[in-house]
């Protein structure tokens, strides 16, 4: 697939449909949530550990690229369009006021907050 394509949402969603088909996740246990929530915590436990330990950025980018592979992998196994739950949430998220918590910006609702 030439560098143009592999940039689009619904390549990126095919690929990850297709390793789904390969190993069959839905047939065999792939697609149930408890395992795949374990696993997401498994990468970002990865991640962390990139983080942590001064790995390199290669190292890092490659345990993100898995998490997101999950993530798209979860709504594959749900069964819900990830690329518009994305902008819905996008669209809300840019509404959000940021404040400076603990000396690091967090953006939320900051609902019952003063």
């Amino acid at each position: 697939m030439d560098e143009q394509h592999r940039d689009s949402w619904a390549q990126m969603l095919a690929a990850v449909q297709a390793f789904h088909d390969k190993h069959r996740f839905r047939e065999q246990g792939g697609e149930e949530m408890t395992y795949r929530i374990a696993l997401m915590a498994e990468e970002l436990g990865e991640i962390s550990s990139c983080v942590t330990k001064g790995k390199s950025q290669e190292e890092l980018a490659e345990e993100v690229a898995d998490l997101l592979i999950l993530v798209m992998g979860t709504a594959i196994a749900k069964e819900f369009d990830l690329n518009h739950a994305f902008w819905q949430k996008m669209e809300r998220l840019m509404q959000r006021q940021a404040r400076i918590v603990e000396g690091r910006v967090r953006v939320s609702e900051f609902r019952g907050e003063s």
